[in-house]
């Protein structure tokens, strides 16, 4: 039996070949189609259980299928899983495009919207969102325009996922090797002993760095040797760009991604590419969205330009004049150092793995009444683990599997992937499953410890998964994450964030196991107080990257292929570092050219609006109050995409949202 075709239980991920993905892959498209040829020549009177019902099964096959393939080629690439999945990427395109084609299917749902028979809010919500999608899936262009809109989506497809692949395959072709231990000087030791393993792993001498993140970070934290600072941000900042190897240059990938973004825009009569990408947005406009960075920015220029002042004192303590970009991480560090008495690596020996994991749990148990065992399942590599979740009534609401640690040939970053979606159909149905992925440091001898940042970085992913999993929608293309405006998306990953600053939560949490000893409440006050270091800063650098997004969105014109301009032009309005003019950070910006963020990075800052707030109801009633959390749970968590992302706020906090409670979590009120 093929893995990926089981249903009555999760694929036997641990003997996925493949070999397997093909024949998958065409078996659904093949039943699909069937389907819905038999649909579009039915005569009978479209209702939601003869037409909709069976076309939210071909999805559901589909997109779970598509969801275990593009998974494993995330997590664990090969040259021949990649051209598997490369050869399915262009049927699963052609079959979508297809689909979003079919003007008979399109004015179906027109019809049983107009009618009305019988749709709830949320089904008329499902029905709407379709009808949105036919169209700008370009249902209503003439058949010539269409076929030039197949072949762009088809061609965007190809484009993204190398995009992708010359990003993993510049991480896997680097290798820093350093014989001479005094070039280690400052870094912690569980970095250079992951360095040592990473090097006798590959029979080579010394100690083996990479510009995977948790390799490449603590150089840029702790490493006094500055050219090897340099050595190490200059290839971290070149990846998938002319000056790393030609053959990974992303350069001509970016600038064909833009034309024909730009070309599918006019052809659906948008003035740009923003516009279109916008439709879905609960911002409506490039100028809404530019408004609300601007905003960010007056509030934290201020702050920014403190803390670029206090980077050039502790400078000349190192005999640095001249800050530069691979100096801003180590300086950084060092005034934090001096500053609150806490370093990243002092605080991390406070928070192993399992202590972690069971204070997030517990958080879930308290405010949501929330049980996760951990259970046995095939993996695709022996550290994920596998997890059930289970309500106050004891029974199953979902399941999730946890892949932590960074490797060779795993795509780089933290994510959440919808594995099963919830749905109900008929006497059909199932509950949902979750691939939560990070990307932080494996353990060496010993439990695999986190910093604080990881720590966050895991809360933000769980929220993401929260919101898939406790999904009480069980119409099938609006439950979880699914239908939500993708500038909302992020509200509960950040709320979770939230917890990570909270004495009740991390004096539970962190344990250290050598001294046997939860962290001392006067240093985690340190903590505290180092949450906003560097705000003003960290807030102008997410706006750059937002600011870049919808400029470069709303702006390109295929006569102008400099994308490199417009960013320096960014960078010349708010950013307070400057970064040298080889960095080709667009090279590796893979949330706009092969993710969900195109015209749309800003709703980092945007969702944090929402989150923000509808935390200050805990803050006021209390963090882990049930009440709150069951409100939080029923009006946003469960709702997906079954109701506007602002009605689900609004029902939750009762009233819009306002920027207020953003700008005091960071400290930037009345700057």
């Amino acid at each position: 039996m093929n893995p990926f075709l089981v249903r009555n239980k999760l694929p036997d991920f641990h003997s996925v070949k493949p070999r397997h993905v093909l024949p998958a892959l065409n078996k659904i498209i093949t039943e699909n189609k069937k389907i819905i040829l038999q649909l579009e020549s039915a005569d009978d009177s479209p209702t939601w259980e003869n037409f909709v019902i069976p076309l939210e099964k071909c999805s559901e096959k589909l997109n779970r299928v598509w969801s275990y393939i593009n998974h494993i080629n995330a997590v664990k690439s090969s040259t021949s899983y990649r051209k598997a999945y490369n050869q399915t990427l262009s049927k699963v395109t052609e079959y979508s495009s297809d689909l979003g084609q079919s003007y008979v299917l399109y004015k179906k749902y027109k019809t049983l919207l107009k009618k009305n028979r019988g749709l709830n809010a949320s089904r008329k919500k499902l029905i709407k969102n379709e009808i949105t999608s036919f169209e700008l899936s370009g249902v209503a262009l003439p058949e010539k325009q269409k076929i030039k809109f197949k072949e762009i989506q088809s061609n965007l497809s190809k484009l993204s996922s190398s995009f992708d692949e010359n990003i993993l395959d510049s991480i896997n072709s680097f290798k820093l090797v350093i014989t001479d231990k005094n070039s280690l000087k400052g870094i912690p030791n569980d970095v250079i002993n992951s360095a040592l393993m990473r090097a006798k792993t590959k029979k080579s001498k010394g100690w083996l760095f990479t510009i995977d993140f948790p390799s490449y970070l603590p150089i840029m934290q702790y490493a006094d040797n500055r050219k090897l600072r340099k050595d190490i941000y200059y290839a971290y900042s070149t990846k998938a760009s002319s000056l790393f190897k030609k053959e990974f240059d992303n350069t001509n990938n970016i600038n064909n991604i833009l034309k024909l973004k730009y070309q599918l825009s006019k052809l659906l009569g948008y003035p740009n590419i923003s516009s279109m990408l916008l439709r879905t947005k609960m911002a409506k406009s490039s100028k809404e969205v530019t408004s609300f960075l601007s905003k960010l920015t007056k509030n934290a220029t201020k702050a920014a330009l403190r803390d670029i002042a206090d980077i050039k004192d502790i400078a000349k303590e190192f005999n640095i004049t001249e800050p530069k970009a691979w100096d801003i991480p180590f300086l950084s560090e060092k005034l934090k150092k001096r500053r609150f008495n806490i370093t990243d690596d002092e605080i991390k020996q406070y928070f192993p793995v399992n202590n972690v994991l069971n204070g997030l749990f517990n958080i879930c148990k308290k405010i949501y009444g929330l049980t996760i065992y951990e259970k046995k399942a095939s993996t695709w590599h022996k550290d994920v683990k596998f997890f059930e979740i289970y309500d106050k009534k004891k029974e199953l609401v979902g399941k999730f599997y946890l892949d932590l640690y960074a490797r060779e040939h795993k795509r780089g970053g933290a994510w959440m992937d919808e594995a099963i979606s919830k749905y109900k159909f008929e006497n059909e149905k199932d509950n949902p499953v979750a691939f939560l992925t990070c990307n932080f440091m494996p353990p060496t001898n010993s439990d695999a410890y986190l910093t604080h940042d990881e720590v966050i970085t895991l809360f933000h992913e769980f929220g993401h998964g929260l919101h898939h999993l406790l999904t009480e929608v069980t119409e099938y293309s609006i439950s979880g994450i699914k239908g939500v405006e993708w500038d909302a998306v992020e509200l509960p990953s950040q709320f979770m964030e939230n917890y990570c600053w909270e004495w009740s939560v991390i004096k539970d949490m962190s344990y250290n196991n050598k001294t046997k000893t939860y962290m001392p409440k006067n240093l985690f006050t340190k903590l505290l107080e180092s949450k906003n270091f560097q705000s003003g800063m960290q807030t102008l650098r997410q706006v750059e990257f937002a600011l870049f997004d919808i400029k470069l969105h709303s702006e390109y014109n295929p006569k102008n292929k400099n994308f490199m301009k417009i960013l320096e032009g960014v960078r010349a309005k708010v950013s307070i570092i400057d970064a040298p003019r080889w960095n080709k950070f667009p090279h590796s910006f893979s949330h706009i050219f092969s993710g969900g963020y195109s015209a749309a990075y800003y709703s980092y800052k945007w969702a944090e609006v929402l989150s923000a707030d509808a935390y200050s109801l805990f803050e006021e009633i209390g963090i882990l109050s049930k009440t709150a959390g069951s409100k939080f749970r029923k009006e946003i968590l469960s709702k997906g995409g079954s109701r506007s992302a602002m009605e689900s706020f609004i029902a939750f906090r009762g009233r819009k949202p306002n920027i207020q409670a953003l700008l005091a979590h960071h400290g930037l009120m009345n700057q």
